[in-house]
């Protein structure tokens, strides 16, 4: 697997949080990719006060205002880090703002400054948790994929990824999709987790529309690829790489993806998954007996999904012919 080399974006200072109302900090935080600069905006406390009394603090509406003005790359990362906080903390605040901002922070991903990006994506991530935003930031979608499909920045894979995994994405997308496709191979390839959760989080998405089934299916992986499915791996990736096997199964299932005879690669993910060589199943068979009960579920389900593609006699690769997974009896 091909490692994820660390972020080369400049680290930001990171001067002491206070430990005022704690709970909303903790829930800000998880969103906010590692390296985000750790600020205290003005009066913030003040602002939470505010919006308890049914009273606008302002501070979302200065920030904004201050991103519009000409500033350097770091400042941009430290307003646009703020107004993440203020998204998350002044929700209803944050619900009074207008399309046009949304374009003034999503303007930011064009920044040669990859914390500047990283910090936009974040922002936009916050945003789009407000529903009338999200077709908004839909329309931004198709940057996000570039970004994460030229750049290779974990710390902006994450980001970008979180944007999109909280955003139905529609159709007109679809052809970009499949030309990030291997990138998005590749990331949940990785050797970096929160990327590679995100990744797989996506293709899981992905791999329930019928017209991208294929694309993701012939994409090509790596030799080690079923290293994904080791017992060794962290219980929340497992997890994912489990859904999305079973998602690819049930869509394999379907009568409208048998009714076509598909040719794929060699080196596709169908083989790595379901061709003949594939050693799948003794790693399902493994899995069963996890530690974690949602991973001996997961497994449990993706076993029932295989076993019912044998019964349904799905047609076979293209590359090598199919055979059964389990024997009787196992």
């Amino acid at each position: 697997m091909r490692s994820a080399p660390r972020s080369s974006s400049r680290a930001l200072a990171a001067p002491a949080l206070h430990a005022a109302s704690p709970g909303p900090h903790a829930f800000a935080g998880q969103e906010l990719a590692r390296g985000a600069p750790r600020l205290e905006f003005r009066g913030q406390g003040l602002a939470i006060e505010r919006e308890r009394h049914g009273r606008d603090s302002g501070e979302i509406r200065r920030l904004l205002n201050s991103l519009e003005c000409r500033q350097d790359e770091y400042t941009k990362s430290m307003i646009l880090h703020s107004i993440t906080r203020c998204v998350y903390l002044l929700e209803a605040e944050a619900s009074g703002c207008t399309t046009d901002d949304i374009s003034l922070v999503a303007e930011m991903l064009d920044d040669k400054n990859n914390s500047v990006k990283i910090q936009a994506l974040n922002a936009l991530k916050a945003f789009s948790g407000i529903r009338k935003f999200r077709l908004k930031i839909q329309e931004h979608s198709i940057k996000v994929l570039e970004l994460i499909s030229t750049i290779w920045d974990t710390e902006l894979h994450v980001a970008g990824l979180r944007v999109l995994n909280n955003l139905p994405l529609p159709d007109f997308v679809n052809p970009q999709l499949r030309r990030v496709m291997p990138a998005l191979m590749e990331i949940m390839q990785s050797d970096y987790v929160l990327a590679q959760v995100q990744a797989v989080r996506l293709l899981s998405y992905l791999a329930q529309k019928s017209d991208l089934l294929y694309d993701i299916l012939n994409c090509q992986v790596d030799s080690n690829f079923l290293n994904l499915f080791q017992s060794s791996q962290p219980g929340s990736l497992l997890f994912e790489v489990l859904v999305f096997a079973e998602r690819l199964s049930e869509g394999r299932n379907s009568s409208h993806y048998r009714a076509v005879k598909w040719h794929y690669n060699e080196q596709s993910l169908h083989e790595a998954l379901f061709g003949d060589e594939s050693r799948l199943a003794d790693r399902l068979l493994s899995l069963v007996i996890h530690p974690e009960e949602e991973v001996q579920i997961q497994a449990c389900k993706v076993i029932v999904s295989l076993q019912c593609s044998q019964d349904l006699g799905s047609r076979p690769s293209a590359c090598r012919p199919s055979h059964s997974y389990f024997k009787n009896g196992e």
